[in-house]
């Protein structure tokens, strides 16, 4: 039997070694012992090698390991901190039980105890971010806009990402300057301060002199490391939120990867930074009523911008409007009026409006055109997006059923837009109030009730699916403009901190005027291109409905004009008490 397997039977016979003291062991025990050590030597040799190898193609491949390693590193920063937070929400999150069905004493330590475990969550992953940096922050900074559609735990939590990030150093910025425009710092510039005078997620800027012309500029420069992870650390975000998703199905945030994939390529190309500040200046080139100013840019490289040196502060930054006799209900205005230009009228959209990138510059009064003491300096044209016409008409007549609380034009509309049936959600999502603000049409009224997440979580527990289910369902342009809109009210709620309640309101209310007549604006050139196109068997009939477009127009836009006269006029009655009071007191 073990014939018919020779290689078991070798095995099974017993090796005979020579006797211990014996010459022949002698002999054995020599030449094992050389056996052993030329063994010892080989393995040596190659391990010697192997290492010198690898040192050798490190030391030929830096970059490249640099590069492996940092990936791997960021990488797993991210994958850490993914799971943490998802078993801290898996073991520590209580469901919110049904209305009535426990104690308000049981239902409050339930609440705080979903706010503590969002504010744990919230810190973990902003300390993550901060330590990875780059596209990482710029995932901050959307969250941190997604003040309607998250706990606000998370998105005040990640506001301070929109200012507070880490410079590069002088050198680095020297080198990436160098590469990108062929010639070094001095060569460029007879002046070029060390110290950056705005640091965000992608770039900071630094203020220079122009050697050449002795003109002062802003030069915005990327970060050097910043391109070289953004592919890796895209595709790490979108493999952390399908993780997420796969242990919680009403996760459903994959949008915001995909929407990030599809900004920063354009975002980390300076050049488009100039494209988009010229086309802006062009737009508004026609509206010298409003006080707009984007930076004159000079010269772009895709990692280096050179541009005009402007003057100013944060448009949220109180003390100092108040120190150049600003008034702040007068900035909110015209920077509503230029996003609703660029939304309704021009479709040409500012992604990215944050305090950080709106500036306001003092002026003496009279010394422009538009009559106010102060400019709007717009900043950052790396993140825009095109508004089709189609879209905008339609954008435009959600608007304006929601101001007038019209549920069937507000349920037809939002199918149009969002592609789902929850028009509630998607109107509460887009007004950032309560639904029974709209639907008793007191969206323009005083008696406006603002939107509450954490209320309207308790009366539909499953309210977080169906807010990703929205969310995931709109095309991708108008989460752009959802992100617009939520930025935008941020600022205003900034530039009214300190305002009496009243005038909150009344400047909240001038914002849906302001809407509404732009919405107007919108509708009445989307129909009168639709009447012109539409064939007519008698000319004269064409232009009838051309002048009752007109007309009607006319009529609506009116009676707006009226009430926020109106408003002006009980705005002032409402300061007026304010200071009698402060008087009175002291």
């Amino acid at each position: 039997m073990l014939g018919s397997r020779p290689f078991v039977a070798r095995a099974l016979q017993v090796r005979q070694l020579p006797w211990p003291g014996s010459r022949s062991h002698q002999f054995y025990s020599t030449t094992a012992s050389r056996g052993l050590r030329s063994r010892r030597w080989q393995r040596s040799a190659f391990g010697a090698a192997l290492t010198v190898g690898a040192c050798g193609y490190t030391v030929y491949n830096y970059d490249t390991a640099y590069l492996v390693a940092a990936s791997v590193y960021r990488s797993s920063v991210a994958a850490n901190v993914t799971c943490q937070v998802a078993w801290d929400y898996y073991r520590n999150f209580p469901e919110l039980p049904a209305e009535g069905s426990v104690s308000e004493d049981e239902r409050r330590a339930i609440q705080d105890q979903r706010s503590k475990v969002h504010v744990r969550a919230a810190e973990k992953v902003k300390r993550a971010l901060m330590k990875n940096g780059g596209v990482y922050i710029k995932l901050g900074q959307h969250i941190s806009a997604m003040q309607y559609v998250l706990p606000m735990e998370w998105c005040q939590t990640m506001q301070m990402l929109q200012d507070r990030n880490t410079a590069s150093s002088l050198d680095e910025i020297g080198q990436v300057i160098a590469l990108d425009t062929g010639k070094t710092v001095d060569e460029l510039f007879s002046v070029f301060d060390a110290e950056p005078i705005g640091v965000a997620s992608l770039a900071q800027v630094h203020r220079a002199v122009l050697r050449e012309t002795g003109e002062e500029v802003a030069v915005k420069v990327q970060h050097p490391m910043v391109r070289t992870y953004s592919d890796i650390d895209i595709a790490t975000v979108s493999v952390m939120f399908e993780f997420i998703h796969s242990v919680f199905p009403d996760f459903k945030f994959m949008w915001l990867s995909a929407e990030m994939k599809g900004s920063l390529p354009r975002e980390l190309d300076f050049c488009n930074d100039k494209i988009n500040a010229e086309q802006v200046q062009w737009n508004f080139a026609q509206h010298a009523d409003i006080p707009l100013t984007v930076p004159r840019m000079i010269q772009a490289t895709e990692r280096v911008l050179i541009m005009e040196y402007v003057n100013g502060r944060r448009c949220d930054d109180l003390a100092y409007l108040r120190q150049h006799n600003i008034d702040p209900s007068q900035v909110s205005r015209e920077i509503g009026r230029v996003f609703a230009e660029m939304t309704y009228v021009q479709g040409f959209l500012h992604c990215d409006p944050h305090p950080g990138n709106l500036f306001v510059r003092p002026r003496a009064q009279g010394s422009a055109s538009h009559g106010y003491n102060f400019d709007l300096v717009l900043l950052d044209h790396g993140l825009y997006r095109q508004l089709p016409s189609q879209f905008r008409y339609e954008y435009a007549e959600m608007w304006y059923a929601l101001m007038w609380g019209d549920q069937a034009q507000i349920k037809h509309w939002s199918r149009k837009l969002s592609g789902t049936d929850l028009y509630q959600l998607f109107s509460v999502i887009l007004t950032g109030h309560n639904w029974s603000t709209i639907e008793t049409k007191s969206l323009g009224s005083t008696s406006a009730a603002e939107f509450n997440l954490d209320a309207l979580t308790q009366q539909q527990p499953d309210l977080f699916q169906n807010i990703t289910e929205v969310l995931a369902s709109v095309p991708p342009v108008l989460l752009l403009v959802l992100k617009t809109n939520d930025l935008l009210r941020m600022v205003d709620q900034r530039l009214f901190a300190d305002q009496p309640p009243a005038v909150q309101h009344h400047a909240q209310l001038r914002t849906w005027l302001r809407i509404s007549h732009y919405c107007l604006i919108a509708i009445r050139d989307a129909r009168a291109a639709e009447i012109s196109h539409r064939p007519a068997a008698v000319p004269l009939a064409r232009v009838y409905r051309l002048v009752l477009n007109r007309l009607g127009f006319w009529f609506s836009d009116t009676a707006l004009s009226v009430y926020k006269a109106l408003l002006v006029v009980q705005d002032m009655f409402v300061r007026w008490q304010a200071l009698f009071r402060r008087s009175t007191i002291a």
